[in-house]
């Protein structure tokens, strides 16, 4: 992995160089350079729009009770295309157009998903927290129905008089 990295942040720089000369010798440097400021414009429009249509897409599946997975995997995208689209070099802003299009975002998703699921080593570890039997609750009734229950963890703290502070009178979370 860093031997790819290293390459990449090697080839990157050398591949804009040789389009930069290339297509400055071709249309000139005003225009290159045009051409540089005026995809960073329309990628940062298209990004501002599509981002807002991914968080409406990632907010309705979570209404439904649903896990916005794939909402989640575009603004990756988005993010990474937005990156891209930033950094002056036109073989960067292909990259970065080319991750503004839903369908080929979408496949490079999948395609990254389906690696990652195989190359995935995922384990579980299951707690032995049990929700023990309050009023109304217990194997044969409540909603854990003698099933384990999740396991919360947090911190507390004591205040109070001599603790160094006293509890606010209007708390909702005193009874």
């Amino acid at each position: 992995m860093p031997l790819l990295l290293f390459a990449i942040f090697i080839a990157v720089p050398i591949i804009e160089i040789a389009i930069f000369i290339q297509v400055g010798g071709l249309i000139g440097l005003w225009p290159t350079i045009a051409i540089v400021l005026g995809t960073a414009l329309l990628g940062a429009t298209l990004i501002r729009v599509q981002g807002f249509q991914t968080w409406r897409r990632a907010e309705a599946a979570m209404r439904r009770g649903e896990p916005p997975l794939a909402e989640m995997l575009d603004g990756v995208f988005l993010l990474v295309a937005a990156l891209l689209m930033v950094t002056p070099g036109l073989f960067t802003d292909c990259i970065g157009i080319l991750l503004l299009i839903p369908p080929v975002r979408r496949d490079i998703g999948r395609r990254a998903a389906a690696r990652l699921a195989r190359s995935a080593n995922v384990q579980f570890h299951m707690s032995g927290m049990r929700a023990g039997p309050g009023p109304g609750m217990g194997p044969d009734r409540g909603p854990d129905m003698g099933r384990p229950g999740p396991v919360i963890e947090g911190e507390a703290e004591e205040i109070g008089p001599g603790t160094g502070g006293e509890p606010r009178g209007d708390s909702p979370w005193r009874q």
